[in-house]
């Protein structure tokens, strides 16, 4: 029997032979360089297109109160794009994060953070990190650490990415995993560089002083350096390390361009101060915000809703601020409460998944198991989380669909953390009971005085019970047939289930003339 390493190796080599045969060298658009490319560029729209949402869901969500700031937003991004070398279908968005941070997906999905544009001063400053933004799309680096995580391992299957060490990671179950990888990509610095560099040939084309690219830099190597806001290390720090090394190639290439006779270009400095206006007037609303959320993850949950309180006097048409309140009562076990307050931030943005994924919980606490089910099967089509997932298991098994609930168990095994590992054993405790063969392994064998045995293993990492085993053997000619059930395994034991059947002294089974089967087990 060829061993599952063996296999596995097999597996692997020949989906990369398969995929080396199907690739071949491209021209990228940017830095006019040949390249083996493993994915097509429609593979790179659709993978963009697929996980635009999911990745904004997972981020905070579109910061919908501010319709106008996204549209003034999108306008800058396109007239970048414009001038880039890539035409693709760019998007730009809003999140609602504090966190400063901006990503590009593949195909030309990029989002800037409300966290990252409070901090910039003019909307060359936002052009330049557009700019750099678009580059990564359009010079397909995206698609290229995908590429590079195929041949490292073995030619991964794309949508089989995981995303590892990361918060989203803790609850993306599904086909969103793939956005969170993409997104906690770290670029390399031959990547990095070619963004700053192209991002700011974009900017000049684009009517925008170059010179903002350095002023940013500058400002973003300081902030490093002084290491006071740990947002800044967690967000665009960690997946574009600033160095005064890219200050001074952006002063370089700067002057490079003058050099040329491209010089001055457009600061907008006003209209970046009037566009981002209502997000700087209401920062102290969005600081009390992030502050609750830290006090709730230290369970001072009082503190936490006054702080909301001071939030929504401020802005009271944020529906995150509601939804937020709504957690705190789900936390506090007022569940009529939390889903009014869901509802009222449902009302105000239909098109987040937290707030349908809460509701559901606190209507499921209540008994209300169809709106329960409903909501939750709306937030996944947001964002599959590992939550709802679970709890749609849940509920399926209260339906006794047993078949569906292990379909939800089974996604949501898939996630880190505690809700993964809950998954894992719900999904585990139902097929152990309708396939225990995958679990116990069992082998049968006569003793020395002709009594026919099967050696029992449990192979899994939890206790099992009542591992029913059926004997079928051939002895003196006659078939018999006898079931033994032995009480417990537990995890990597071995136990042996004495059949109560004997062979004459002197006699022993052939190959053929004995099987044995397990046939039933429990898990508690």
């Amino acid at each position: 029997m060829i061993s599952q390493r063996i296999v596995k190796h097999f597996t692997s080599a020949t989906v990369l032979a398969s995929l080396v045969a199907v690739s071949g060298c491209a021209v990228n658009p940017v830095t006019g360089e040949r390249e083996l490319s493993f994915i097509s560029e429609q593979r790179e729209l659709t993978i963009g297109q697929q996980q635009y949402v999911p990745s904004q869901q997972g981020q905070g969500g579109q910061f919908a109160v501010d319709q106008e700031l996204t549209d003034y937003v999108q306008q800058v991004g396109n007239r970048l794009a414009a001038v880039s070398d890539r035409q693709l279908p760019y998007e730009f968005v809003v999140l609602n994060n504090g966190v400063p941070n901006a990503w590009a997906l593949p195909g030309g999905k990029i989002a800037v953070n409300r966290g990252l544009l409070v901090e910039l001063n003019s909307e060359a400053e936002l052009a330049a990190v557009l700019g750099h933004e678009i580059v990564h799309a359009a010079a397909r680096h995206g698609a290229q650490a995908m590429e590079r995580g195929m041949l490292l391992q073995g030619a991964m299957v794309v949508g089989a990415i995981a995303a590892q060490g990361t918060e989203y990671a803790d609850y993306a179950v599904g086909g969103a995993q793939l956005g969170a990888q993409l997104l906690t990509t770290r670029y390399g610095r031959d990547a990095e560089r070619e963004s700053d560099a192209y991002g700011i040939r974009y900017m000049a084309k684009a009517g925008y002083d170059p010179a903002a690219a350095i002023s940013l830099q500058e400002t973003f190597v300081r902030l490093s350096e002084g290491r006071g806001n740990a947002n800044w290390l967690d967000g665009l720090f960690a997946s574009h390390p600033p160095s005064q090394e890219r200050v001074r190639n952006n002063r370089a290439l700067v002057a490079e361009l003058r050099a040329e006779g491209i010089s001055g270009g457009e600061l907008g400095r006003e209209r970046y101060q009037q566009a981002t206006q209502f997000l700087r007037d209401t920062k102290p609303a969005y600081d009390a915000f992030d502050e609750a959320e830290a006090l709730i993850a230290k369970d001072r949950l009082e503190e936490a809703s006054r702080k909301l309180d001071t939030a929504l006097s401020m802005v009271p048409d944020e529906a995150r601020f509601l939804g937020l309140q709504a957690d705190i009562l789900v936390y506090q076990r007022r569940y009529e409460a939390a889903v009014s307050q869901y509802g009222r931030a449902i009302a105000k943005d239909p098109d987040y998944f937290d707030y349908y994924l809460g509701r559901g919980v606190a209507y499921s606490r209540q008994g209300q198991n169809e709106r329960a089910t409903r909501d939750l099967q709306a937030s996944i089509k947001l964002l599959p989380t590992a939550l709802a997932m679970t709890e749609l298991g849940d509920l399926s098994l209260q339906s006794n669909d047993r078949a569906v609930a292990k379909q939800y168990y089974q996604i949501a095994a898939e996630a880190q953390g505690s809700i993964g590992a809950r998954s894992r054993a719900a999904f585990m405790q139902l097929d152990i009971a309708d396939n225990p063969g995958q679990y116990i392994n069992v082998q049968a064998f006569v003793t020395a005085q002709g009594r026919l045995v099967a050696r029992a293993q449990n192979v899994t990492a939890i206790p099992v019970r009542n591992v029913r085993v059926e004997f079928r053997a051939l002895i003196n000619g006659q078939g018999v047939s006898r079931a033994a059930v032995l009480p417990l395994l537990n995890p990597g034991q071995t136990g042996d289930i004495d059949s109560g059947l004997n062979y004459p002294a002197g006699t022993a089974p052939t190959a053929g003339q004995v099987s044995v089967q397990v046939t039933g087990a429990s898990v508690d």
